[in-house]
């Protein structure tokens, strides 16, 4: 399994979107272009919608998260 850090807030910005995650215990900011979001294969909106979905691994990429998470499984 990849170590990833959650992601807590993403909002749209001037040309892409501005994300933070929680870094041990601390709150880490940085700017994704829309470009690079679609080259990690992530949809933009639903990142926006719902950033708990995802996590950041090394600062540098982007991952969804919630697929193994029993809460967020079909059916319940």
């Amino acid at each position: 399994m990849v170590s990833y850090d959650p992601i807590i807030s993403a909002k749209e910005s001037a040309g892409g979107i501005s994300i933070i995650w929680l870094s041990g215990n601390e709150n880490v900011s940085g700017m994704f272009s829309y470009e690079r979001i679609i080259d990690m294969k992530v949809n933009a909106g639903d990142l926006l919608n719902y950033p708990d979905r995802y996590g950041i691994v090394n600062g540098r990429e982007i991952i969804r998260t919630d697929f193994c998470n029993p809460d967020h499984c079909p059916g319940d």
